[in-house]
């Protein structure tokens, strides 16, 4: 049986393996992005040297890291053998990846063998992570009703108030609508009761080596890359990794942040010198607006485009992580915008690229479709799952009606 954490763990299987800024695609430079109060004086806003950013200089709001080269070497064998050799020393394999991860990173060696030397194999991750050989029938009305609940609307609420004053803030800081930040943090954690109890260098090395899909050598990588940015951490003193926690893919705090979400997306919202996800509010909170401005968020635009799709819509899904069509192509195929979205204002998102959202019952043999512009697909970098990204707008939405704040 699972515990609660795991199960909540398992639920969000698929969007860990493809969200939470693991092995996310390039994004925008400070260059080609102002900050929402370019030009305005603001105490809150971005700037430190280190992982990350904190709120202390606009100019730096939106500077990512750069991606680290990725780590070549070690492979990974899809069974429960020890890491390490009976000894206790590292295996050629492990070795081999040590090398590299200190010639790349150009991190002593002697920190990166003995934090490997210290990772321990976690079969309840590996067993978590094997597919299961069921392919499991989409149903957004099941994906949506797990999301938007009682308990996380009202512990959404909560969330809220409490932190309002820093929410606005950062809102007006980023241009991400706090009711958006509140819902990532509610649907990945429900605001910071199931952040996960593994021990993420255990997580991460198992997946990493043992991952136990063979036939997924990408995914195996994906976690090495991720061990090398742990250890990078570490060694950089931003955070222990012989202690931190997360699921059992190795996310972790309020938000689910792999550690390289943490090296490049992460910003120090308490301006205490220091990120930490897991117990500082303000540190998510900021965390989660920066990541999403840097992966598209236009200050502004809706989430879902108010119009109407023609009866072809489900030939006009593109799928993938960017946007693709013009509002042209899409009204030259009987698109439409709904009157209450008619204005010049309200139609800005016309200008943009935009993409239409499929979330299936295929158990009731329907589909809905929504129109999603640049802040859609801007969650999807988030989370590559649709159903995650539009559940996310729709406890937004919900939250941004009790609390008495529009909707954009």
């Amino acid at each position: 049986m699972f515990t609660p954490v795991q199960l909540v763990q398992v639920v969000f299987l698929s969007m860990l393996l493809g969200g939470c800024a693991a092995n996310q695609p390039k994004v925008a430079s400070d260059s080609q992005l102002a900050p929402a109060n370019e030009g305005k004086k603001n105490p809150d806003s971005v700037g430190r040297p280190g992982p990350g950013a904190s709120h202390s200089g606009p100019q730096a709001v939106l500077a990512a890291a750069p991606e680290p080269v990725s780590i070549a070497a070690g492979i990974s064998i899809a069974d429960a053998s020890p890491l390490h050799n009976p000894d206790g020393s590292l295996s050629a394999n492990l070795q081999a990846y040590a090398q590299e991860v200190s010639r790349v990173r150009n991190l002593p060696l002697s920190q990166v063998e003995t934090l490997l030397k210290e990772a321990q194999y976690n079969a309840t991750a590996a067993r978590l992570m094997k597919p299961t050989g069921k392919r499991i029938r989409r149903s957004w009305t099941t994906y949506k009703n797990r999301f938007i609940e009682p308990v996380r609307i009202k512990a959404g609420q909560t969330f809220w108030t409490e932190n309002q004053a820093f929410l606005d803030a950062t809102a007006k800081q980023y241009g991400v609508p706090a009711s958006i930040i509140v819902a990532i943090i509610g649907v990945e954690t429900i605001y910071g009761r199931f952040t996960g109890d593994f021990r993420v260098l255990d997580a991460l090395a198992t997946l990493g080596f043992r991952y136990p899909d063979s036939t997924r050598p990408e995914r195996s990588e994906l976690f090495r890359n991720q061990l090398a940015d742990l250890i990078q951490l570490d060694v950089e003193q931003q955070l222990d990794a012989r202690t931190v926690t997360g699921s059992f893919a190795g996310a972790m705090g309020l938000p689910q942040f792999m550690p390289g979400s943490l090296m490049r997306y992460a910003a120090d919202g308490d301006n205490n010198g220091h990120i930490d996800l897991l117990n500082s509010k303000k540190d998510a909170i900021a965390s989660v607006a920066r990541f999403l401005r840097l992966h598209g968020w236009q200050p502004g635009l809706p989430v879902f485009a108010p119009a109407t799709l023609p009866a072809n819509a489900g030939q006009l899904v593109t799928g993938g992580l960017h946007p693709t069509l013009t509002w042209e192509q899409l009204s030259q195929e009987g698109a439409r915008i709904l009157p209450a979205g008619a204005s010049d204002a309200q139609s800005s998102w016309t200008k943009h690229k935009l993409g239409v959202v499929d979330l299936a019952d295929e158990s009731q043999n329907r589909v809905q479709y929504r129109l999603g512009t640049p802040n859609f697909f801007a969650i999807t970098h988030y989370n590559r799952s649709y159903f995650y990204a539009t559940a996310v707008a729709d406890l937004a939405k919900t939250l941004a009606d009790r609390m008495g704040y529009g909707w954009p």
